[in-house]
């Protein structure tokens, strides 16, 4: 299965302060943003998933694109 990534503009890493480089995507229910510059990741679960996620990840706001 091919995941596909998309940019977020305008986003700036909060690990490197590189801008435009953040890409989220979708994996088994929770949103993962990725910097592709510096490889710093945030993750977030839908309420079904929130169970599931580590208590050692990074967790941020559900993400939405319309």
């Amino acid at each position: 299965m091919t995941v596909r990534k998309r940019f977020i503009a305008g986003a700036v890493c909060p690990h490197c302060q590189a801008q435009d480089s953040m890409a989220m995507w979708r994996e088994n229910g929770v949103d993962i943003v990725e910097c592709v510059k510096c490889g710093h990741q945030m993750r977030e679960a839908d309420k079904e998933a929130r169970g599931s996620v580590r208590d050692r990840e990074q967790v941020i706001g559900i993400f939405h694109p319309d």
